[in-house]
């Protein structure tokens, strides 16, 4: 794995029609979740489509350090910054970010929104049931199947049956949204696969939200997002799966991004 520069840019992707704010090199949204729903909306009702990354700390890590990945996410069009450090490293550099923006709260919004706006909405992956749970909770009042939900099995990218399924159910049902609730880098390892075949959709891989909204796993309080401690959270609820992500990868990286930012204070563009 090669790092990246610190003045590095990704300058295949920009979030078309947003200002963004680059951060180690990523270039941000510089907006909020309200306004970000309101665009893709809008975009996604005209036939244009694209595709929302919501980097935290393991996903810039990722996008850093390896070329591979970098790859995967070339041609999206926005990066959000679900990440509390992100914003941080952004005031540190002297070009605030105005929030943090998360995949989560994003997708909460983009439901009401979008089906308020006629679109259709697909949601794909997260644990059995959690995405049509998820569906009742944000759109009570909408008619059953409304929103297409697909829940392929562990493995599912190596099968070619089931492949064909959510093959199928981008080219008939048409969805102007497309939730993947799989963790990265699945997530977007599937959606760059997908989009070829529903090029006019919104593609957004919103890891565990589905059952975050579907009350199988709960957030962290308002007080851990809000002070950076949502990790510490998460760590609690999956210790096995989650502790070298945060404790031997996460914590020492979120320190040198921060300290790469106070080098770069004054030194920003924001276009």
């Amino acid at each position: 794995m090669t790092a990246m520069t610190a003045d590095s840019t990704l300058t295949a992707t920009a979030a078309a029609g947003l200002p963004t704010i680059p951060v180690d090199g990523l270039p941000f949204v510089n907006t909020t979740v309200s306004p970000l729903a309101d665009h893709i909306v809008a975009q996604a009702a005209a036939g244009r489509g694209g595709w929302v990354v919501t980097p935290n700390i393991d996903i810039l890590r990722r996008w850093r350090l390896d070329a591979d990945f970098r790859a995967v996410v070339a041609d999206a069009n926005v990066f959000t910054a679900d990440g509390r450090p992100i914003i941080w490293a952004s005031q540190l550099q002297g070009t605030p970010l105005p929030a943090r923006l998360t995949g989560s709260d994003l997708f909460v919004e983009l439901v009401g929104k979008a089906h308020a706006a006629g679109l259709r909405i697909a949601m794909i992956g997260g644990n059995e049931g959690a995405a049509e749970a998820a569906a009742a909770k944000l759109l009570p009042q909408a008619a059953p199947g409304s929103v297409l939900c697909l829940c392929p099995p562990f493995g599912f990218e190596q099968q070619p049956a089931e492949m064909a399924r959510i093959q199928q159910l981008l080219t008939e049902g048409r969805p102007h949204i497309v939730f993947i609730g799989l963790g990265s880098p699945k997530q977007e390892k599937l959606i760059q696969r997908l989009r070829p075949l529903a090029p006019q959709a919104w593609y957004l891989g919103v890891g565990v939200s589905f059952s975050f909204v579907a009350g199988d796993v709960k957030r962290a309080p308002g007080w851990m997002q809000r002070s950076g401690l949502e990790w510490l959270h998460r760590l609690t609820q999956e210790p096995g799966r989650l502790a070298r992500r945060y404790l031997v990868d996460g914590i020492p990286f979120a320190v040198g991004l921060l300290w790469r930012a106070a080098t770069r204070r004054g030194r920003v563009t924001v276009s």
